[in-house]
């Protein structure tokens, strides 16, 4: 029997509290992600979705508990050997200066290279390989400032593909994609887990996209994890409607992945 696999990510009773904050943005929480899974939490604004993220990245201080890394505490890491584990996309992110495509996706070599030494033919390819596999190759050329929001989302993707991790961390990664772009996003993420064997794990508001392709779902509420398991054990229609406040029914796909169909409620006093 083999044993099971160090996790590329892990929280163990991760408690974060904020300044100022009533109560705990994360309260004990503990998770695991391991290489080749696709994991994505989701929940209402507020859940602790995002500071749940930025914990595994050792960008919030935890109150108690720990984070971990390929099984090391995340604080341990030096930022730029993080960097060559782990690729990560925030939220939102402006570009800071005008730069062109192409050098903004040759910036996930940085960990790579440190200050001094010159990209060789391993950095090129991984930096068009990177572009390539995002649909951005046409836009090399480009000034960062003169593209969509969704083109500079794939740009991003395609920076941290560049790191050539061991494991993904995706904050809302298709936010301002159109229908195709979403979708091609999320084949795209599921190929990189399947043949890449990446960990991945992606903070969505897309309940119905992340149920057909994530491995697992954790749902969160509160800064407490409510349900974690394959999406028909997640997707609970007394659960959901629980956690997000509002009545659901939940349906089946030919494929057999749950989706989620919000309920007609017309407000008190509002003619519909």
């Amino acid at each position: 029997m083999n044993e099971p696999t160090t996790p590329v990510f892990a929280l163990d009773g991760a408690t974060v509290r904020y300044p100022g904050a009533p109560r705990p943005q994360l309260d004990g929480v503990s998770l695991a992600v391991r290489a080749g899974e696709c994991v994505a939490i989701v929940g209402p604004n507020g859940a602790g979705k995002t500071t749940a993220l930025r914990a595994l990245l050792g960008m919030v201080p935890l109150e108690a508990g720990q984070a971990l890394v390929q099984g090391r505490p995340v604080a341990s890491w030096r930022r730029d050997e993080l960097a060559r584990e782990i690729g990560a996309v925030a939220q939102r992110e402006e570009p800071a200066f005008p730069i062109t495509v192409r050098e903004a996706v040759s910036m996930g070599r940085y960990p790579h290279l440190g200050p001094w030494r010159a990209p060789g033919a391993a950095d090129h390819a991984a930096v068009e390989r990177a572009m390539e596999r995002t649909d951005v190759g046409e836009l090399a050329g480009r000034w960062v400032q003169t593209l969509s929001g969704g083109e500079w989302q794939r740009v991003r993707l395609a920076r941290a593909l560049a790191q050539t991790p061991r494991g993904l961390a995706l904050d809302e990664p298709t936010a301002s994609l159109d229908l195709r772009h979403e979708m091609e996003l999320f084949e795209l993420v599921l190929a990189l887990v399947r043949q890449d064997g990446l960990a991945t794990v992606l903070v969505s508001h897309h309940l119905n996209a992340a149920a057909r392709f994530a491995d697992r779902l954790i749902l969160m509420a509160q800064g407490r994890i409510v349900a974690d398991g394959v999406p028909a054990r997640v997707l609970v229609p007394a659960t959901l409607s629980s956690v997000f406040g509002w009545p659901v029914e939940v349906q089946r796909l030919p494929d057999g992945a749950p989706q989620l169909f919000p309920q007609r409620q017309p407000l008190p006093g509002v003619r519909s």
